[in-house]
């Protein structure tokens, strides 16, 4: 009988919100942030693209059980369209397919925002990461076809100018799953008879995460390997290579708890009693004045610590998902 491998890295849990620079793809960010912590396991919230800049939620370990509900959340953008052209990419990368001499006033700009505002169809972009008969049209697009992609329901809660000048109009959105911002640039423009493209693009923020908790690689290389000139272990190359001790409290410190994903959800609090039964899969019994009867999703917790996220049903709480202790 063969022998199992053994598990590559450190069982570390918990969400770094990344400051994602432009020019690093959303898998070039995990990557880099699972060798910085030698987590076994890693993963994202939500794709940025490499010319987008902001906040990429990154998962480790058992918060990787919790990416969903971060997907779920609405997210802030703060985006520049710059007007009279129209590209293949709807942003910077792709050549020039459409131009205008002309450029929207600001009046103009502002009277098209209720069109974009609430829930609204959209059409993705053709190059995005939307499945067209199995193949990504990112790649369909790369190889010169030209895709029907059905529009989709998005919800914009909030569209407002920041700044505008003749070139170009600075926007923020609030917005729910699913939507591209890419798309609002090219459909507006196309609207205004001027055409336009993504010339800036951040994310500000992913519900349930704020600017405060934006870490950046810089701040995660300080923590990981100390102050110029002090020294300090590098990891080795591999990631479950742990030849000499290294400490790793200083970067562990910038996580995020894995609960704080769940803040969408009903807290419930239980004693240490309950969690060991809830961890081997069993129901327990709610108790307390407040205690909920029924949800259909709710998280349990220990001590302040994530046990469990489960159903409460007759004021029994069923777990689904089980969090290590």
């Amino acid at each position: 009988m063969g022998r199992r491998g053994k598990k590559k890295g450190r069982p570390v849990s918990g969400w770094v919100v990344l400051d994602k620079p432009v020019g690093m793809g959303s898998t070039e960010a995990v990557s880099k942030i699972k060798w910085l912590f030698q987590a076994e396991k890693a993963g994202h919230a939500g794709t940025l693209d490499p010319l987008a800049s902001g906040m990429l939620p990154i998962a480790l370990g058992e918060a990787t059980k919790t990416v969903p509900y971060v997907q779920d959340g609405a997210k802030i953008y703060r985006f520049t369209v710059a007007w009279g052209q129209e590209r293949s990419t709807d942003d910077l990368e792709g050549p020039v397919t459409k131009s205008s001499d002309l450029r929207p006033a600001e009046g103009e700009v502002r009277a098209l925002l209720p069109k974009y505002t609430g829930v609204i169809m959209q059409t993705p972009p053709q190059f995005s990461a939307i499945k067209i008969a199995g193949e990504r049209a990112y790649d369909l697009a790369r190889e010169g076809e030209t895709v029907d992609i059905p529009a989709r329901e998005i919800e914009i809660g909030r569209l407002e100018i920041v700044e505008h000048n003749a070139d170009h109009t600075v926007f923020e959105v609030e917005c729910g799953k699913g939507t591209y911002v890419r798309s609002l640039a090219r459909d507006m423009g196309r609207d205004l008879g001027c055409f336009g493209h993504i010339s800036d693009l951040r994310r500000v923020e992913v519900e349930p995460f704020t600017s405060e908790d934006f870490v950046t690689i810089a701040e995660l290389e300080a923590a990981r390997f100390g102050a110029p000139g002090e020294d300090k272990p590098e990891p080795a190359d591999d990631a479950d290579a742990v030849d000499v001790p290294i400490d790793f409290s200083a970067i562990d410190a910038l996580l995020v708890d894995t609960s704080a994903a769940l803040d969408c959800l009903p807290q419930i609090a239980i004693s240490d009693d309950a969690a060991t039964k809830i961890r081997l899969g069993n129901p327990v019994i709610i108790r307390g004045r407040d205690a909920p009867v029924e949800a259909e999703e709710a998280c349990a917790t220990a001590r302040g610590k994530l046990v469990a996220i489960g159903a409460i049903e007759q004021g029994m709480f069923k777990p689904k998902r089980v969090f290590a202790g």
